[in-house]
């Protein structure tokens, strides 16, 4: 097993547009690829990039940037009837087949990879052998819900100053994104400063919002876009593939908001990491790769049906 990771870049034509990826590892390895879906919606792949320590078993593992943000082709012009989860949907199905692993893949989301992954999941795509649903809640309602809980336990202070922002709709005053930064690095991720995959995939996030602020807002708790009145909690049961869960002790995707999908997915297994918040792949690195190594590892000879 060695500990050089080799990688390449590409692009796959998704109609007019173009989607950015890059494999570490290689696609003809003896264990299936697995394909790392980011959150936000939005962020882009780079907080999520020690997942590809999951090469270093054998394992090619694709992270790619979802149309609207990162290296995939940005549409600012767009509105809100395009960004939807089913056109999400669409582009991995198109990833998968440009890259022709169709006979044998699993899925790995985060935060919205996640909820994007429980959607992809339940229309039982071809060659899917696992899920893994990392950090992300089963409904909006619930995680706004739970954001607000959160938020009780701020400071005074910090609190006053988010929601007088709010009210007055001035999100982008220094003062409110200061003031989100404390909710942040309670409940989004407790390595501060953060190290610089995190610190690029927010400033990603400036440099192209659109997809950001119309399906979830101006930030991960004041949520008002288009995905505020989302939930997959009734559709749940449709998910046929072995399915891990993970959450952070002091995640902002809470207890409540995850254990949806422990009782709605037969057979689903729930890890928790007491010692992060929202992301165990930077917080508890080393244990996190070695929980959805191990899983993965004992779903790879999983065939449709078994």
């Amino acid at each position: 097993m060695s500990s050089e990771i080799s990688s390449r870049e590409g692009r796959a034509a998704f109609g007019s547009y173009e989607t950015w990826y890059r494999i570490s590892g290689e696609l003809d390895a003896d264990k299936a690829p697995i394909v790392i879906l980011h959150g936000g919606p939005g962020v882009a792949h780079n907080y999520v990039d020690a997942y590809k320590l999951l090469a270093r078993r054998d394992r090619a593992v694709i992270h790619y940037d979802q149309l609207g943000c990162g290296n995939s082709t940005l549409l600012p012009e767009k509105g809100a009837d395009f960004w939807t989860p089913r056109l999400f949907i669409d582009e991995l199905e198109n990833l998968v087949d440009h890259l022709g692993i169709r006979a044998g893949f699993h899925v790995l989301g985060q935060s919205w990879g996640g909820m994007l992954g429980a959607e992809y999941a339940v229309t039982r795509p071809k060659g899917l052998k696992s899920l893994t649903i990392a950090n992300s809640p089963a409904s909006m309602k619930l995680w706004v819900e739970e954001a607000n809980r959160l938020r009780t336990d701020l400071p005074g202070d910090v609190q006053e100053t988010l929601t007088r922002h709010e009210q007055a709709g001035t999100t982008d005053h220094p003062a409110y994104q200061a003031a989100t930064m404390v909710f942040y690095e309670r409940h989004v991720c407790r390595v501060v400063p953060f190290p610089p995959e995190v610190t690029e995939t927010f400033a990603q996030v400036e440099r192209n919002p659109t997809v950001y602020h119309v399906m979830n807002g101006p930030n991960e708790f004041h949520v008002i876009g288009t995905l505020k009145n989302w939930s997959i909690i009734d559709r749940l049961p449709a998910v046929d593939v072995p399915t891990l869960i993970i959450s952070g002790r002091h995640d902002e995707a809470t207890p409540a908001t995850v254990q949806p999908y422990k009782d709605g997915i037969k057979g689903s297994r729930w890890e928790i990491f007491e010692h992060s918040s929202h992301m165990p792949h930077v917080e508890e690195q080393d244990l996190c790769m070695r929980v959805v190594g191990d899983f993965l590892d004992d779903n790879d000879n999983r065939e449709k049906g078994n």
